[in-house]
């Protein structure tokens, strides 16, 4: 009764993916939830995928992967094969799975695309491309990967293990490399060949650059501030030393905007110099020593230099950093059909008490007002450019009243905050691989010490920043289909199919019995993990082999490779389903490019095996 109840959930899963009308961490869930209701699984079995190391491993990565992002470390890479590939989208294509599968060499699958991950996307938006043409080739060749070293995937791990379990000699570090090489050279040429027929070439809403068009810094270029940023130096005798911005009237009587104001540090021994900026508001005080950042016209900002004899009227030639750090940045907001701000003066409405930040330009159709700020009287329809403390502009994104703010102050807040982090960001990425490679500590272990590094470093802002990076979807789905092999393994659902292939195709002798493991195999790995279809598989090889009097090797071998086929479903593998949220992807992808995948790979790896690996 249980074992139908199993194939019955797994039919069902396997049909609601297939659909794509449901999203796929929920079918996960109801069928998670389905074992335990017909008592197949515990509450404990069926809630351990939720404490596997490969789903905290798959967390981990991602905030691995943000950091390398946010820093501009994956832009940079990304450069670099632009540069390499130079105008051919071809050769860039061929280098880029060329780089994963040397990668994923040394490190697991699910790694090496965590990693690589944010630099193609980076490089897909700057040629102009769909990521979800880049994705799916990147999850595949990381599969492929897998057969390059032995601890380059679980499965040859574990089919190692099982050999020394039972006398026989362990694997080499490089024993299966001859397939690895044959197996990314097929699956590459493959890829290559059906790039612009079979892959698809859609956006989703997360992989539009156009959250990038309205960055801060393009911003201030939009705006043309360039021509009205001044530094003023307060020298220790001007009277306007000790001076509270509010009693100046700097807007009424000289028709400018200080924005901000760098000053040394006070604090400590001060055996270095230490200077901080703050947002300039009402109830600034102006120090001795203190730069002022003021906006306004240059003859404006000529008098008032004279009237407080301020020195070092500089223009200033890279506005971008002025205004832009890691504290404070600029957004774009408009006003709402319904704003109280509407037909009032800036002066009037009271903005900067209001909201803390300065107004420092208006776009009215396209037309930039800069001069005479306090003056203007806001009109529906006008785009305001305010200035301050990224936390503040974040406080007035959640203001829905009288303004909407444009574009992702937050992700533009933490890529500030990054800014010049991105050595920082290698050097983490390498030591964790390093770990990993020597295995230092455990996979897990090696990748929560990337994360947290790539916070306390600051590489990302804060924790909120980390978890925001993390694709839940992705993480609740790998977790929740894990049990499932438990589920095959406890009601004998994967000895009763194993069973009948080797019943069947016994008489066939060893290729035929070799012939029916990798397709059990790599049928069952298409809805299990490959680390459970190694698990479960690779007892069943050797005991075939054993009773053939045959050779192991060549069984084992084909369970290894067989698990790390996963191609046909977007629950084959734990990188399948990270790409698949972020290239936008259906099952019905998955089915359309991996299956053709499979019968080549099934046919190549049916003459190598026994080639490499005699019976």
């Amino acid at each position: 009764m249980q074992l139908t109840l199993t194939f019955t959930i797994l039919g069902v899963t396997i049909f609601l993916f297939m659909t794509n009308r449901v999203r796929a961490d929920l079918v996960a869930v109801m069928a998670l939830l389905a074992f335990v209701i017909a008592r197949i699984l515990t509450p404990a079995e069926a809630l351990a995928g939720f404490s596997n190391s490969v789903v905290i491993m798959i967390a981990g990565l991602f905030v691995v992967g943000a950091g390398i992002l946010r820093t501009g470390l994956a832009g940079m890479a990304g450069q670099l094969l632009l540069k390499w590939s130079g105008d051919s989208e071809r050769r860039l294509f061929i280098l880029l799975l060329v780089i994963v599968g040397i990668v994923g060499a040394f490190m697991s699958n699910t790694g090496t695309v965590a990693l690589m991950m944010p630099i193609v996307v980076s490089i897909a938006i700057s040629i102009n491309e769909s990521p979800a043409k880049f994705l799916i080739p990147l999850s595949f060749v990381a599969s492929l990967s897998g057969l390059m070293t032995l601890i380059a995937s679980p499965p040859n791990l574990i089919v190692s293990q099982v050999l020394v379990d039972n006398g026989f000699d362990k694997m080499g570090f490089f024993a299966l490399t001859p397939i690895g090489i044959i197996g990314l050279v097929v699956g590459i040429s493959y890829l290559v060949l059906v790039r612009n027929h079979l892959l698809p070439n859609k956006r989703n809403r997360t992989q539009s650059a156009e959250g990038y068009t309205l960055s801060p810094k393009k911003l201030v270029t939009d705006y043309q501030l360039d021509r009205q940023l001044y530094t003023l130096t307060v020298p220790a005798d001007s009277t306007i030393v000790n001076q509270r911005l509010a009693d100046l009237k700097l807007p009424a009587t000289y028709h400018l905007c200080i924005m901000k104001i760098h000053r040394k540090s006070t604090e400590g021994l001060n055996l270095l110099p230490m200077t901080y900026q703050e947002m300039a508001g009402p109830t600034s005080v102006i120090h001795a020593d203190d730069v002022l950042y003021v906006q306004g016209d240059v003859q404006d900002i000529t008098r008032f230099a004279k009237d407080f004899s301020l020195t070092h009227v500089a223009f200033s030639d890279n506005e971008a950093s002025e205004l832009i750090s890691k504290q404070l940045g600029v957004a774009e907001v408009l006003l709402t059909p319904h704003s109280q701000f509407i037909n009032q003066t800036i002066s009037k409405i009271g903005f900067r008490e209001k909201y803390n930040l300065n107004i420092i330009g208006i776009n009215r159709r396209g037309g930039y007002k800069l001069q005479n700020m306090a003056e203007h009287r806001l009109r529906f329809g006008d785009a305001i450019l305010v200035q301050g403390a990224w936390d503040e502009i974040e406080m007035l994104a959640r203001e829905t009243q009288n303004v909407v703010v444009i574009g992702q102050p937050k992700e533009h807040a933490s890529i500030a905050a990054a800014t010049g982090k991105a050595p920082i960001a290698g050097a983490i990425m390498l030591v964790m691989v390093l770990l990993m490679v020597f295995e230092v500590f455990s996979p897990v272990i090696s990748v929560l010490i990337g994360a947290v590094a790539m916070v306390i470093t600051g590489c990302l802002r804060n924790m909120d920043d980390a978890y925001g990076n993390m694709n839940f979807e992705s993480i609740v789905l790998v977790a929740a289909m894990l049990p499932m092999a438990t589920a095959l393994e406890k009601t004998g659902g994967m000895n009763v199919l194993s069973a009948g292939i080797i019943q069947a195709l016994g008489d066939y002798g060893a290729y035929g019995v070799l012939i029916g493991i990798y397709i059990l195999t790599a049928t069952f790995g298409q809805f299990i993990s490959n680390t459970a279809t190694a698990v479960l598989f690779a007892p069943i090889a050797l005991s075939a082999a054993l009773a053939m009097a045959v050779s192991p090797m060549p069984f084992m071998v084909a369970v290894a490779i067989a698990a790390s086929m996963s191609f046909a479903t977007p629950i084959a593998s734990p990188t399948n389903a990270l790409v698949m949220t972020a290239g936008g992807y259906t099952f019905g992808d998955f089915v359309k490019i991996g299956m053709p995948l499979h019968i080549i790979m099934f046919v190549v790896m049916m003459i190598a095996v026994p080639l490499f690996f005699p019976f």
